[in-house]
């Protein structure tokens, strides 16, 4: 752009008065995208991701414990009571396996804290932004109650 092209715009601006606001568009996306704006997240689409981590978190506590599976009345598991017994016995198995169940256990727990926290935030989420939706359409209502015409909005943008 040369530089008097550019001070031409400058001028322009000045002319033109106060910089507006558009609510009816927004600019195409120069990047080749759909030219639908940032990233839209509707509250059905929150709610399902956040269904769906509850679900894994509830089939991975119970499916993927295999430190608890096959308890006895101490409440310790078949793969550590296997590992015990190999330890017992002398096999360095024994002790390869108590450091997998270990391993698996710890990294189960990071996995089930992932899905809580995915899915306790995207509760949270949900209910925040419909609080903030509700708040900003009772700022926006006309002393009638009814929705205010387009140029009593832009008023509040000037």
């Amino acid at each position: 752009m040369a530089w008097d092209e550019w001070e031409q715009l400058k001028a322009d601006a000045v002319e033109g008065g106060a910089t507006r606001m558009r609510l009816n568009q927004i600019p195409a996306d120069p990047g080749g995208g759909s030219g639908a704006g940032d990233l839209v997240v509707n509250q059905d689409d929150l709610g399902a991701v956040g269904h769906d981590a509850f679900l894994l978190y509830e089939d991975l506590q119970t499916g993927a414990d295999i430190a608890g599976a096959g308890a006895n009345k101490d409440g310790v598991g078949s793969s550590s009571q296997a590992a015990a017994a190999l330890k017992s016995h002398g096999f360095a198995t024994g002790g390869a396996l108590e450091t997998t169940v270990d391993i698996w256990t710890s990294q189960l727990k990071t996995v089930l804290q992932a899905c809580a926290h995915i899915s306790d935030h995207l509760d949270f989420s949900k209910k925040l932004h419909a609080q903030e939706d509700a708040k900003i359409g009772a700022v926006i209502l006309g002393t009638d109650g009814g929705a205010l015409p387009v140029s009593q909005i832009d008023k509040y943008f000037q």
